[in-house]
């Protein structure tokens, strides 16, 4: 999946690797929206248009699967961050890739291009 012109909501609890994160996917040529919390995320998720989503998986203690499930309701490509290793998932959310922080664009890309390999 290309990044440039893509539009992607950008989901992270730390405000430095948020900014840091932000600041790479606009270099990309992606139009970012950025949430701190679980809230915030999905009031932006349910009201806005988007291609694709980098989402933490802890959001201040808070599970973000939720917010998951709504993006890829919208047919939105998910991929997870997380600290904590990366570590299966629910049952349905079995198929989201998920990068290990700290992250860096290689990742990001590697994990949106076998986002869009698994489904041609």
């Amino acid at each position: 999946m290309k990044i440039k012109g893509q539009r992607f909501l950008l989901v992270e609890d730390e405000p430095i690797i948020g900014f840091a994160l932000e600041d790479m996917m606009i270099e990309e040529g992606a139009e970012t929206q950025f949430a701190s919390s679980l809230d915030d995320a999905m009031e932006l998720a349910r009201s806005n248009e988007f291609d694709a989503a980098l989402v933490d998986v802890n959001l201040h203690g808070r599970e973000s699967y939720p917010l998951a499930r709504e993006l890829l309701k919208r047919n939105v490509a998910v991929v997870f961050a997380t600290g904590y290793g990366v570590e299966p998932m629910t049952d349905d959310l079995a198929n989201v890739p998920a990068i290990a922080k700290p992250y860096d664009i290689h990742a990001i890309r590697n994990a949106f291009d076998g986002l869009e390999a698994a489904a041609s």
